[in-house]
């Protein structure tokens, strides 16, 4: 036997084998017949492209040149536009500085940028163009501009992820003078997003850092499926610089995120369902949690941290129609804010010329049912509530700010026939500034409007308000001052069917009571304890009071537990050792 021998029985058919199947395909590929007669059915279906929809498309193969001072908007959009037409795959933005217009991604492409990567807006507004697909209604509050660096719209699988850079240059679409035009060009409305979705499905954007955008950073309207995590988002050098804003989308995830903004942090206006924000961080000049219109439902938040808010962590605005339903917000930081909670329903304000409130009669009339809010939770919040708010850091415009939003408190503001109902505070623990003055505790007729906290001016409690609400459950919750406050802890004003249990509460000793009461029936309040020193624990006002109840707890602080004052009668209420 000679082992050297080539043609063995076993190695000549293994290598008659493989140059058949290589013919075999070569020729099927061409369109001919595969090796050893057969039709062309028999033979193997051709190919063309095996790899589409896991290609790489690198800009520079495209002519981008990534120096900076190219404009590579061309070369980017060939190479997204090449990737779509194959069935998908990825854009590479390898390391360079890409300056860029606006850009249109599309079904099935992921944009992908290299860790030392950057793509650059352009500061010049001739190199940007309104996405025309987007209409616009005249509505300020949904509309918005449709201007963007990056956008898409009716795309399915569309993606963006890092971990390199996207700068909006958003200086360059402020102006220096107030009404005067911006270096750019472009001002307003025309101001272009970091990133425009509408109409998209299965959306993703990861690891990425956003800087700088000349209006909000990341925009989703009318979308589904939607993923935004590990995102770092700067913008804090023009107005109205949001973070997310999300319109009318459905199960929308947001987690692992770090925002610092100037204006709305995490807004979600019209109508939001199955929204769930986790393990993030939030600072902004504004807003963090902001919902106003339409229909929100099914939201979740929890385990972020909300440091330097100076607005109002958590917001809501409805005006009729509206309806905002089954929502937690848990476990959460608040690390020097103003707000911190307001809910608002009801005619809203327009912002008046001058400042000051705006006279009901003067109101435009709203149509649509009543705005509805009900089974809101809100639990395991710590932190510090200042009404020292500072200049907001990293930004070179001015923080200014209003009495109402220095001197604010949870608000629970329910005007015009609206349903405010079944809200719960759960294992709350609030240090507040302090602050109110004896002329802020004297408001009892505030404004039957809605809107903004600030245009009701300063509130009459430095912890919680309450007005035309029922269903208001707190438990485990404690109020400390870090100052002199001489507003009460907390004011009902025409609640029914409430429950305070457990209530650890703070008392200025000059402050004329610890808490109010206001036409308000059915409560109990079991298990109150006072810190300090005060005149009266509670003061009933008005005749409509009754069925009031107050069980246990260590009343011995209070000089005297009980008042009564504009016609209230003793009768209304109960005190049980």
């Amino acid at each position: 036997m000679h082992t050297g021998d080539i043609d063995s029985p076993s190695t000549a058919n293994v290598s008659s084998i493989t140059r058949r199947d290589s013919l075999s395909a070569l020729a099927a590929s061409l369109g001919v017949f595969a090796l050893g007669g057969g039709n062309a059915a028999a033979a193997t279906p051709p190919v063309a492209n095996r790899d589409n929809g896991a290609r790489i498309y690198n800009v520079r193969e495209y002519g981008a040149k990534g120096d900076g001072t190219t404009l590579d908007t061309a070369a980017v959009q060939t190479a997204i536009n090449a990737c779509t037409a194959d069935g998908g795959g990825t854009v590479l933005v390898p390391a360079g500085t890409f300056v860029v217009g606006t850009l249109e991604l599309k079904s099935n492409v992921t944009l992908r940028l290299a860790a030392a990567s950057k793509l650059l807006g352009s500061g010049k507004g001739t190199d940007y163009h309104a996405v025309d697909a987007l209409p616009l209604s005249g509505d300020s509050t949904l509309d918005d501009g449709n201007w963007a660096l990056i956008f898409a719209v009716d795309a399915k699988n569309v993606a963006i992820e890092g971990p390199g850079t996207i700068d909006g240059q958003g200086a360059q679409f402020h102006p220096a003078v107030r009404g005067a035009m911006p270096p750019s060009g472009l001002g307003g409305r025309k101001r272009p997003y970091h990133l425009l979705f509408y109409r998209c499905q299965n959306l993703t954007v990861s690891n990425i850092d956003l800087l700088d955008s000349a209006y909000h950073s990341v925009r989703v309207i009318s979308c589904h499926r939607v993923q935004m995590r590990g995102i770092y988002i700067h913008n804090r050098v023009n107005g109205n610089n949001d973070g997310f804003h999300f319109i009318s989308s459905e199960y929308v995830t947001v987690s692992d995120c770090t925002i610092l903004s100037l204006d709305d942090a995490c807004a979600l206006f019209g109508s939001c369902r199955n929204v769930t924000v986790t393990n993030s961080t939030f600072s902004t000049r504004w807003s963090v949690f902001r919902f106003g219109g339409g229909v929100a439902e099914n939201i979740a938040v929890s385990n972020c941290v909300i440091h330097q808010v100076y607005g109002c962590p958590i917001k809501f605005h409805g005006t009729p129609g509206s309806r905002f339903e089954n929502m937690s917000f848990s476990n959460l930081i608040f690390d020097d804010v103003t707000g911190p909670i307001h809910i608002s329903i009801g005619p809203r304000t327009p912002h008046p010329a001058n400042g000051g409130p705006t006279p009901v009669d003067a109101l435009p009339e709203e149509t649509g049912q009543p705005a509805i809010v009900r089974n809101i939770s809100f639990s395991n919040i710590h932190g510090t509530v200042t009404t020292n708010p500072q200049q907001v850091a990293e930004t070179t415009l001015t923080s200014k700010y209003n009495p109402g939003e220095q001197h604010s408190c949870i608000a629970l503001n329910c005007v015009g026939g609206a349903t405010l109902e079944t809200i719960s505070f759960e294992n709350i623990h609030l240090t507040f500034g302090g602050g109110g003055t004896a002329e802020d505790a004297a408001r009892r007729d505030l404004p039957q409007i809605a809107g903004e906290y600030f245009m009701l001016g300063p509130m009459p409690a430095y912890g919680l308000y309450a007005r035309n609400s029922r269903g208001i459950t707190l438990s485990n919750v404690r109020f400390e001052l870090q100052s002199s406050d001489l507003r009460p802890a907390l004011i009902f004003d025409h609640v029914t069917d409430a429950s305070i249990n457990g209530w650890t509460v703070q008392a200025d000793p000059a402050a004329e009571s610890v808490a109010r009461l206001i036409d308000t029936k059915q409560v109990l309040i079991t298990a109150a304890r006072l810190l300090d020193q005060g005149k009266t624990f509670l003061q009933l006002e008005g005749s409509a009071n009754g069925e009031i109840v107050i069980d246990g707890g260590d009343l011995s602080r209070a000089q005297t537990p009980l008042a009564f004052r504009d016609g209230a009668d003793k009768s209304a209420v109960r005190v049980r050792e």
